[in-house]
């Protein structure tokens, strides 16, 4: 029969480098494994018994990383048959709790290049490059999932927005936007709906990530906000029956550009006097008074403020109590520095599959967190969106979709 003890000094002689515990549990488990296969086969070893069902036959290396160390265990081989320790089982949850962490810490901003030091840190043997790449994958199913869900119900507030990273491409390195969609559902609730890759000017790009949005279930949307990039705004056009609103925060910028920077202050504050009016109609007056003030020494400034009036203003059209979330893209830009955080730890991706695997799964650990907060915005204010008067040049005209 199998020794079921072992003298302590043996032990003590067989540890390498002081390394006793390391030693010890590898004694532990070898003994665990030599008395669980005695029962598979009937009889001990070198021990004549009836009850024999197969012969022993060698043993097969297998390492087992712990909190100790890489454990270096030698599983007994049966002539006929199999035998595997419960505790070396491939799908065993201590396995799983180390693809978990090795996977966040991935996501939390951790490259390849250093979860293999993370893994040591853990007292584990090291982890190649290729093994985290693999592991990473299983991301792949919970972001497609999240990504490709379908969306019910209305929709009637949505945000687009393009954070740009850098890709390799057919052997060049070229800057993507990564687009993030948000939007807000009748229920007061904010969710991230969408996430697409490509040329940040391209109509038809623009054109196909938001009619996918819609073969979704996208649906009621009544605003879209985003910045003024021309294939987007023609795409808003022929896809969405919506009104579009340029990020204000955006456009300031760009006016002041026709200012010298000493009267950046003085004119930005003139401008904003038509953002604190009651309603649409007199935020229209301020805009238009304010352009007639400044006409005589920045021309240029005041025409471009003409342009822009209605683009600009189309958020006032909307209740009150949503306006301060409607007027620029600023509610999702602190979404986008986190991503930009993330993945300034990767620099340049080998392929957009690798932006969507990471960028997706900062969208959906974000999502979740959304879901547990209070509401984005006031229900009762959704049903009075229809009741304020809207002025027929904010509605863009669209096109079948």
């Amino acid at each position: 029969m199998t020794k079921t003890t072992m003298p302590l000094s043996e032990l003590l002689e067989k540890h390498d480098e002081g390394d006793f515990l390391r030693t010890v549990a590898e004694a532990v488990l070898q003994l665990i494994m030599e008395t669980d296969v005695e029962g598979v086969i009937g009889a001990g070893r070198h021990e004549r018994a009836e009850g024999r069902v197969t012969y022993r036959n060698g043993y097969r290396d297998r390492p087992l990383d712990t909190r100790l160390g890489t454990l270096n265990l030698r599983v007994p081989k049966l002539r006929q048959g199999s035998y595997f320790p419960g505790f070396l089982e491939p799908r065993r949850t201590s396995e799983k709790a180390l693809v978990a962490v090795i996977q966040e810490a991935w996501i939390g901003g951790v490259s390849t290049r250093r979860v293999d030091e993370l893994v040591q840190a853990m007292g584990l043997s090291g982890i190649s490059k290729s093994t985290v790449s693999k592991l990473c994958k299983d991301i792949d199913d919970r972001v497609g999932e999240f990504l490709n869900r379908p969306l019910s119900g209305d929709w009637p507030y949505l945000w687009l927005d393009a954070t740009y990273l850098k890709v390799r491409q057919g052997g060049r390195i070229v800057s993507i936007a990564a687009i993030i969609a948000v939007a807000v559902n009748m229920d007061g609730r904010r969710e991230i709906i969408g996430l697409g890759t490509g040329p940040s000017e391209a109509e038809t790009f623009w054109t196909e990530f938001l009619r996918g949005l819609k073969a979704r279930g996208l649906d009621g949307i009544k605003l879209v906000i985003s910045d003024a990039h021309t294939g987007l705004k023609a795409a808003i056009s022929r896809v969405l029956d919506a009104t579009w609103q340029r990020c204000r925060v955006h456009w300031i910028r760009n006016a002041l550009a026709h200012v010298p920077k000493g009267q950046h202050t003085v004119v930005a504050a003139a401008i904003r006097q038509a953002f604190g009016q009651p309603d649409r109609a007199q935020a229209g007056e301020t805009w238009r008074h304010v352009a007639d003030q400044v006409r005589g020494r920045w021309p240029k400034l005041a025409t471009f403020m003409e342009e822009a009036e209605h683009d600009v203003l189309a958020y006032m059209s909307f209740p009150a109590q949503h306006r301060t979330k409607l007027h620029s893209t600023n509610p999702i830009e602190r979404l986008n520095k986190e991503v930009k955080r993330r993945a300034d730890v990767v620099g340049i991706f080998p392929n957009e599959a690798s932006i969507t695997r990471l960028i997706g799964a900062v969208l959906l650990e974000q999502n979740d967190e959304w879901q547990t907060q209070n509401r984005y915005m006031t229900v009762e204010a959704f049903d009075r969106i229809d009741a304020v008067e809207t002025d027929p040049i904010l509605s863009i005209s669209t096109e079948a979709a």
